[in-house]
Order: structure tokens, then C-alpha cells, then sequence
């Protein structure tokens, strides 16, 4: 009965009243704003690889983790201990979005994770379907589009504590 007054008397001033269970927590503010196709980050690919690789590697499901709300899956567990050990170097720039439609016109758009670059120790994934690969148009003006590819990001997602 209390709780039902409470609400009541929130709707009634306009005010609203915030409890740690309507609070949106980090974890679901990054699962809101990645590239996470069937609950998938990198839609399952190893995001170590990417770096020790030089080649984009299905992850397996004996391999998976979850980072602060967003899952990744593995090769090895060898790449498993490597990603815990430092997320923050492995995680795909723009939530995994495509790093192009980010600078150009500031968008979520869906990638082909075995289109990418490292860029600044940062994975970029890019678009590349329908005669459309957008990697070529991000090396053409590289340092224009990541800066705007930063700006745009940073109106869909801030991290706690940023």
C-alpha cells in the first residue's frame, strides 16, 4: 500500500521518483547501445583475434563472456583470459556499429564482422554487403570520419563515471 501511495503521489506532482530498481544500470545501457545480433557482440567472432590474428575467428560457445551487460565469445580460452584481463583494448569501437555510417551521417548500422580495421589500437568494423563496402570510404578521409565517428558515439553512449 505504501508503494502504491508513493506512486500515486509521483503521478499526482509530476515528479518522479527514482528507486535503484527503475535506475538504468551500466549493463543495460551498453546492451542498449551495441551491435549485439543474437545477443552477440562481433555476432560471435573472437574479438582478440582480431588483434593476435589479424583475421576475424568465430568465438565458441565453451568460450563466452560477459563484459558489463554485452557477450563475447572466444576461439580459445587463452583469448578469453586476454580479454578479461584488458576489455577496454578489445571491445569494437562504436559498440561494433559500422564505423563509417557512424562519421558519415552519425547512424547504427549492421556490419560484416570480417570487415574491419585497426585504427589508434581501436577494432573499426565496417558495412560490406550489397556491392557496398565502406572500409575503402573510411581510408579515404580516416582522420575526419573518426572524429566525427567519436562525437556521434558519444551522443548514444556515455560510460559511467565518464
Amino acid at each position: 500500500m505504501k508503494t502504491f501511495l508513493l506512486y500515486l503521489v509521483s503521478i499526482l506532482t509530476g515528479s518522479v521518483l527514482l528507486t535503484p530498481a527503475s535506475a538504468q544500470t551500466e549493463p543495460d545501457k551498453r546492451k542498449k547501445q551495441f551491435n549485439l545480433e543474437s545477443g552477440l557482440a562481433l555476432q560471435g567472432y573472437d574479438p582478440v583475434a582480431y588483434f593476435t590474428r589479424s583475421k576475424a575467428v568465430k568465438g565458441t560457445p565453451a568460450n563466452t563472456y560477459a563484459h558489463q551487460g554485452v557477450t563475447y565469445r572466444f576461439a580459445s580460452a587463452q583469448h578469453l583470459a586476454a580479454f578479461k584481463a584488458d576489455p577496454g583494448r578489445y571491445e569494437p569501437a562504436y559498440g561494433g556499429w559500422c564505423a563509417y555510417a557512424m562519421g558519415a551521417t552519425g547512424e547504427k548500422v549492421a556490419v560484416d564482422p570480417e570487415t574491419f580495421k585497426i585504427t589508434d589500437g581501436r577494432l573499426n568494423l565496417f558495412y560490406n554487403k550489397f556491392f557496398n563496402n565502406t572500409l575503402p570510404k573510411w581510408n579515404k578521409d580516416e582522420a575526419n570520419l573518426k572524429g566525427k565517428a567519436d562525437a556521434s558515439w558519444a551522443k548514444f553512449y556515455k560510460p559511467a563515471g565518464a
